[in-house]
């Protein structure tokens, strides 16, 4: 029996199913150049989830020891002063993101797909804090924690097929776009950028989950645009670092284009920056493990 192909419109009927997109990262993401109203939108979102309260104490407490503090910290602003803003935002936004997808997993969900998409999170922020070009750090995480979203929409839409596109990608050794641009008439990426303009993220991120396979059209060398090559790399080498041990993970073509854009140079610094990856990924995932379903 034939499936039917799917359209913009069949994935943003089929977004209305799920759980609302959390507010609060496009708030972030908005308010990134005003550090006041930044601030107020972080301390508000804390004081509200209190998950989120304890794993910024938790991470506070950790520094109060290495500092020597003796007190114990039980308050949001001397957490914020002892982590800092740019840590605090970042652990929001992986909770938050976090709460959502295991509300869409509620039902059963691919086994690591949170754990990956962490992975490329965490590769995305530090290749953005390790090149010289130009790219929001806090952006570049939204993109690799969203980069393979339409995959979590397909499961839910056809579990059977899209089970059954992994296993065709497995056993042809092609990428599981192309199975899935067969099977469906469109691919993850393609969903998961619709998706995103849906949620109203900005056109970056949008962009960057779209072509996160495709990065060698690119020809802008805006900020923005830079997120594309910049997940690709991150996803690429978060398969070869292995650092979720998925089955799916393989070892991707990488782009040399997209490396070309970035000005990213294989010297002996890289090193160094693999072994921040797999420290920070082997952190996050314990620290914000969403558990299995």
């Amino acid at each position: 029996m034939s499936i039917p192909l799917i359209t913009r419109d069949t994935v943003i009927k089929g977004s209305r199913s799920l759980p609302v997109f959390p507010r609060i990262i496009n708030e972030i993401l908005t308010t990134l150049d005003d550090p006041d109203a930044n601030f107020n939108v972080l301390t508000r979102c804390i004081h509200l989830d209190p998950v989120i309260t304890a794993r910024v104490l938790s991470v506070a407490n950790m520094a109060a020891v290495r500092g020597r503090r003796e007190s114990e910290v039980s308050d949001i602003y001397t957490a914020i002063s002892l982590v800092g803003m740019s840590r605090v935002r970042h652990i929001v936004m992986i909770s938050s993101l976090g709460a959502f997808v295991g509300g869409i997993t509620l039902g059963g969900g691919p086994g690591k797909f949170w754990q990956h998409n962490v992975s490329v999170g965490v590769c995305c922020q530090e290749l953005a804090l390790h090149i010289s070009v130009p790219v929001c750090v806090d952006s570049a995480l939204i993109a690799g924690l969203l980069h393979d979203i339409g995959q979590l929409w397909l499961f839910g839409h056809n579990t059977g097929a899209f089970q059954q596109c992994w296993h065709q990608a497995l056993g042809r050794n092609v990428g599981i776009a192309e199975i899935e641009r067969e099977t469906f008439g469109v691919d993850h990426a393609t969903i998961g950028a619709w998706l995103a303009e849906y949620w109203a993220l900005p056109a970056g991120i949008a962009a960057a989950i779209r072509s996160h396979h495709a990065p060698d059209c690119v020809k802008d060398a805006s900020p923005e645009a830079n997120l594309i090559p910049l997940v690709h790399v991150a996803e690429v080498l978060s398969n070869a670092l292995d650092l979720t041990g998925r089955t799916e993970n393989r070892i991707n073509t990488l782009s040399n284009a997209a490396c070309l854009q970035l000005g990213l140079v294989w010297d002996a610094d890289i090193r160094s920056l693999f072994g921040r990856m797999e420290a920070r990924s082997c952190h996050a995932n314990r620290f914000f493990n969403a558990p299995e379903r």
